[in-house]
Protein backbone atom coordinates (compact mmCIF):
# COMPACT_ATOMS: atom_id res chain seq x y z
CA UNK A 1 0.00 0.00 0.00
CA UNK A 2 1.67 3.47 -0.89
CA UNK A 3 1.90 5.62 2.24
CA UNK A 4 0.81 9.40 2.15
CA UNK A 5 3.12 11.24 -0.41
CA UNK A 6 5.83 13.27 0.97
CA UNK A 7 7.68 16.28 -0.79
CA UNK A 8 10.54 16.16 -2.83
CA UNK A 9 12.26 19.09 -4.72
CA UNK A 10 15.53 20.96 -4.81
CA UNK A 11 16.30 23.60 -2.11
CA UNK A 12 15.81 26.81 -4.79
CA UNK A 13 16.58 30.22 -3.55
CA UNK A 14 12.69 31.28 -2.81
CA UNK A 15 11.06 28.44 -3.26
CA UNK A 16 7.95 27.73 -0.75
CA UNK A 17 6.45 24.24 0.83
CA UNK A 18 3.37 22.89 -0.35
CA UNK A 19 0.75 23.13 1.44
CA UNK A 20 -2.83 21.19 1.60
CA UNK A 21 -5.80 22.06 3.40
CA UNK A 22 -9.15 20.52 3.60
CA UNK A 23 -12.60 20.51 4.90
CA UNK A 24 -13.87 19.37 8.49
CA UNK A 25 -17.09 17.33 7.94
CA UNK A 26 -17.67 16.39 11.24
CA UNK A 27 -17.80 20.27 12.73
CA UNK A 28 -20.50 20.59 15.21
CA UNK A 29 -23.76 22.61 14.47
CA UNK A 30 -23.76 25.97 16.88
CA UNK A 31 -25.78 25.64 19.82
CA UNK A 32 -26.98 28.29 22.84
CA UNK A 33 -29.81 30.88 24.28
CA UNK A 34 -28.95 33.10 20.64
CA UNK A 35 -30.03 30.64 18.11
CA UNK A 36 -30.10 33.56 15.98
CA UNK A 37 -26.52 34.11 16.41
CA UNK A 38 -25.84 30.58 15.53
CA UNK A 39 -28.27 31.01 11.95
CA UNK A 40 -26.01 34.41 11.08
CA UNK A 41 -22.67 31.98 11.40
CA UNK A 42 -23.86 29.41 9.60
CA UNK A 43 -24.72 31.91 6.60
CA UNK A 44 -21.34 33.17 6.77
CA UNK A 45 -19.68 29.73 6.76
CA UNK A 46 -21.94 28.72 3.40
CA UNK A 47 -20.58 31.59 2.04
CA UNK A 48 -17.36 31.37 3.08
CA UNK A 49 -17.38 27.73 1.99
CA UNK A 50 -18.90 28.53 -1.73
CA UNK A 51 -16.13 31.65 -1.93
CA UNK A 52 -13.39 28.77 -0.92
CA UNK A 53 -15.01 26.35 -3.37
CA UNK A 54 -15.25 28.72 -6.14
CA UNK A 55 -11.47 29.95 -5.68
CA UNK A 56 -10.37 26.21 -5.56
CA UNK A 57 -12.27 25.40 -8.87
CA UNK A 58 -10.92 28.25 -11.23
CA UNK A 59 -7.84 28.18 -8.99
CA UNK A 60 -7.59 24.64 -10.47
CA UNK A 61 -8.72 26.03 -14.38
CA UNK A 62 -12.30 24.67 -14.29
CA UNK A 63 -14.41 26.98 -15.57
CA UNK A 64 -18.27 27.32 -15.40
CA UNK A 65 -18.84 25.09 -18.29
CA UNK A 66 -17.05 22.44 -16.40
CA UNK A 67 -14.82 22.21 -18.77
CA UNK A 68 -10.90 22.32 -17.75
CA UNK A 69 -9.08 25.08 -18.84
CA UNK A 70 -6.23 24.34 -21.34
CA UNK A 71 -3.72 27.13 -19.78
CA UNK A 72 -2.66 27.64 -23.22
CA UNK A 73 -1.40 23.97 -23.63
CA UNK A 74 -1.00 22.82 -27.31
CA UNK A 75 -0.73 18.95 -27.63
CA UNK A 76 -0.53 17.95 -31.36
CA UNK A 77 1.26 15.58 -33.82
CA UNK A 78 4.48 17.92 -33.47
CA UNK A 79 4.52 18.35 -29.83
CA UNK A 80 7.23 15.73 -29.46
CA UNK A 81 9.52 18.73 -30.49
CA UNK A 82 9.20 19.95 -26.50
CA UNK A 83 11.48 17.16 -25.74
CA UNK A 84 14.38 18.85 -25.73
CA UNK A 85 15.52 17.03 -22.24
CA UNK A 86 18.66 19.24 -21.82
CA UNK A 87 19.40 18.82 -17.99
CA UNK A 88 19.02 14.60 -18.93
CA UNK A 89 21.73 15.18 -21.97
CA UNK A 90 24.68 16.97 -20.10
CA UNK A 91 24.18 14.19 -17.45
CA UNK A 92 23.98 10.90 -19.85
CA UNK A 93 24.95 12.04 -22.72
CA UNK A 94 23.15 13.57 -25.84
CA UNK A 95 20.96 11.48 -27.87
CA UNK A 96 22.51 10.37 -30.92
CA UNK A 97 18.90 10.09 -33.08
CA UNK A 98 15.82 12.17 -33.26
CA UNK A 99 12.61 11.70 -30.61
CA UNK A 100 10.61 8.89 -31.97
CA UNK A 101 6.79 9.82 -31.93
CA UNK A 102 4.81 6.23 -31.07
CA UNK A 103 1.97 5.60 -32.80
CA UNK A 104 -0.37 5.58 -30.37
CA UNK A 105 -1.32 9.08 -30.20
CA UNK A 106 -4.69 11.25 -30.35
CA UNK A 107 -6.85 14.01 -31.78
CA UNK A 108 -10.40 13.65 -30.39
CA UNK A 109 -12.33 16.71 -30.06
CA UNK A 110 -12.08 14.92 -26.26
CA UNK A 111 -8.51 14.53 -26.06
CA UNK A 112 -5.41 15.19 -27.44
CA UNK A 113 -2.76 12.58 -26.60
CA UNK A 114 0.76 12.12 -27.86
CA UNK A 115 3.63 9.66 -26.74
CA UNK A 116 7.04 10.11 -27.71
CA UNK A 117 10.68 8.43 -26.44
CA UNK A 118 14.42 9.09 -26.98
CA UNK A 119 17.46 7.27 -26.63
CA UNK A 120 20.48 8.30 -24.49
CA UNK A 121 24.08 6.24 -25.66
CA UNK A 122 24.89 3.70 -24.04
CA UNK A 123 28.06 3.06 -22.50
CA UNK A 124 30.03 0.32 -21.17
CA UNK A 125 30.14 -1.29 -17.81
CA UNK A 126 33.00 -2.49 -15.49
CA UNK A 127 35.86 -4.59 -17.85
CA UNK A 128 35.37 -6.38 -21.55
CA UNK A 129 35.33 -10.40 -21.47
CA UNK A 130 38.19 -10.13 -24.40
CA UNK A 131 36.34 -10.54 -27.54
CA UNK A 132 35.40 -7.10 -29.92
CA UNK A 133 32.48 -5.13 -28.74
CA UNK A 134 31.45 -7.41 -26.11
CA UNK A 135 31.01 -7.12 -22.64
CA UNK A 136 28.19 -5.21 -20.22
CA UNK A 137 26.36 -2.42 -21.20
CA UNK A 138 24.33 -0.07 -20.17
CA UNK A 139 21.29 2.35 -21.53
CA UNK A 140 18.86 4.95 -20.10
CA UNK A 141 15.43 5.94 -22.14
CA UNK A 142 13.13 8.89 -21.44
CA UNK A 143 10.02 8.56 -22.68
CA UNK A 144 6.96 11.72 -22.61
CA UNK A 145 3.32 11.23 -22.44
CA UNK A 146 1.03 14.75 -22.73
CA UNK A 147 -2.56 14.35 -23.21
CA UNK A 148 -4.77 17.73 -22.85
CA UNK A 149 -8.25 16.80 -21.85
CA UNK A 150 -10.88 19.18 -23.37
CA UNK A 151 -14.10 17.84 -22.14
CA UNK A 152 -13.38 16.49 -18.33
CA UNK A 153 -11.68 17.40 -15.52
CA UNK A 154 -8.87 14.91 -15.53
CA UNK A 155 -7.76 15.86 -11.86
CA UNK A 156 -9.65 12.79 -10.22
CA UNK A 157 -8.17 9.99 -12.21
CA UNK A 158 -4.83 12.10 -11.54
CA UNK A 159 -4.98 11.82 -8.01
CA UNK A 160 -6.44 8.59 -8.04
CA UNK A 161 -2.97 7.18 -9.56
CA UNK A 162 -0.42 8.69 -7.18
CA UNK A 163 -2.25 5.60 -4.78
CA UNK A 164 -0.88 3.08 -7.80
CA UNK A 165 1.11 0.19 -6.15
CA UNK A 166 2.02 -1.49 -10.00
CA UNK A 167 2.08 0.37 -12.65
CA UNK A 168 2.76 -1.55 -16.23
CA UNK A 169 4.07 -4.89 -14.37
CA UNK A 170 6.42 -2.67 -12.33
CA UNK A 171 5.73 -2.00 -8.46
CA UNK A 172 5.25 1.34 -6.88
CA UNK A 173 8.04 1.82 -4.23
CA UNK A 174 7.55 5.63 -3.07
CA UNK A 175 5.55 8.38 -4.21
CA UNK A 176 6.69 11.98 -3.26
CA UNK A 177 5.26 15.07 -3.66
CA UNK A 178 6.68 17.87 -5.77
CA UNK A 179 6.19 21.56 -4.96
CA UNK A 180 5.66 24.29 -6.74
CA UNK A 181 5.30 21.81 -10.39
CA UNK A 182 1.55 22.54 -12.37
CA UNK A 183 -1.04 22.20 -10.29
CA UNK A 184 -0.18 19.00 -8.59
CA UNK A 185 3.22 16.83 -9.33
CA UNK A 186 3.89 13.18 -8.00
CA UNK A 187 7.44 11.79 -8.47
CA UNK A 188 7.13 7.96 -8.54
CA UNK A 189 9.72 5.51 -7.58
CA UNK A 190 9.45 2.25 -9.61
CA UNK A 191 10.89 -1.47 -8.00
CA UNK A 192 12.32 -1.41 -12.13
CA UNK A 193 14.91 1.33 -11.43
CA UNK A 194 13.02 4.01 -13.64
CA UNK A 195 11.50 7.14 -12.30
CA UNK A 196 7.91 8.77 -13.31
CA UNK A 197 7.26 12.25 -12.82
CA UNK A 198 3.73 13.48 -13.34
CA UNK A 199 2.38 16.63 -13.67
CA UNK A 200 -1.24 17.83 -13.91
CA UNK A 201 -2.38 21.42 -14.84
CA UNK A 202 -5.30 22.65 -15.91
CA UNK A 203 -6.53 20.16 -18.29
CA UNK A 204 -3.12 18.88 -19.18
CA UNK A 205 -1.72 15.47 -17.94
CA UNK A 206 2.29 15.01 -18.70
CA UNK A 207 4.05 11.79 -17.62
CA UNK A 208 8.30 12.02 -17.82
CA UNK A 209 10.21 8.88 -17.25
CA UNK A 210 13.57 8.03 -17.27
CA UNK A 211 14.22 4.19 -17.23
CA UNK A 212 17.64 2.46 -17.36
CA UNK A 213 18.70 -0.92 -19.36
CA UNK A 214 21.42 -3.19 -18.96
CA UNK A 215 22.39 -5.59 -21.52
CA UNK A 216 25.58 -7.97 -22.62
CA UNK A 217 27.03 -8.42 -25.97
CA UNK A 218 28.57 -11.86 -26.31
CA UNK A 219 31.68 -12.31 -28.26
CA UNK A 220 33.15 -15.70 -30.34
CA UNK A 221 35.73 -16.36 -28.15
CA UNK A 222 34.81 -15.61 -24.80
CA UNK A 223 34.42 -19.08 -22.12
CA UNK A 224 31.34 -18.05 -20.09
CA UNK A 225 29.49 -14.29 -19.52
CA UNK A 226 31.07 -12.69 -16.74
CA UNK A 227 29.70 -11.34 -13.50
CA UNK A 228 26.62 -8.71 -13.89
CA UNK A 229 27.75 -5.65 -12.56
CA UNK A 230 25.27 -3.46 -10.58
CA UNK A 231 22.75 -2.02 -12.10
CA UNK A 232 22.68 1.43 -13.49
CA UNK A 233 21.70 4.51 -11.63
CA UNK A 234 18.12 6.33 -11.83
CA UNK A 235 17.48 8.17 -8.66
CA UNK A 236 20.56 10.41 -9.01
CA UNK A 237 18.63 11.86 -11.92
CA UNK A 238 15.51 13.22 -10.15
CA UNK A 239 16.45 16.43 -9.92
CA UNK A 240 17.48 16.58 -13.92
CA UNK A 241 13.80 15.26 -14.75
CA UNK A 242 12.24 17.61 -12.85
CA UNK A 243 13.81 20.49 -14.00
CA UNK A 244 13.62 19.05 -17.44
CA UNK A 245 9.54 18.81 -17.42
CA UNK A 246 9.96 22.17 -16.33
CA UNK A 247 11.23 22.81 -19.84
CA UNK A 248 9.05 20.48 -21.36
CA UNK A 249 6.05 22.20 -20.03
CA UNK A 250 7.17 25.94 -21.41
CA UNK A 251 7.56 24.44 -24.54
CA UNK A 252 4.19 23.26 -24.54
CA UNK A 253 2.73 26.14 -23.96
CA UNK A 254 4.48 28.08 -26.90
CA UNK A 255 4.76 25.25 -29.44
Amino acid sequence: MISEPELVGEDEPGSSADVVSGFDAEQGAPSGRRRWHGALWGVAGALTASAVWAAAVFGYGIGGDGKPDARGYRVESGSCAAMELKELARALGRPESETTTELDGIEHPALHRIRCTVDFPESELGERDGGEGAGWYKGYQASLTAELHKETDPRPEFEASSTLTEIEGAGVERVERVPDLGDRAYLLIMDDNSLRLNVVEGGAVMTLTLSAWMSYNESDGAEEMPDAPEEPETLAYQGHLINDMRDVMKALKTG
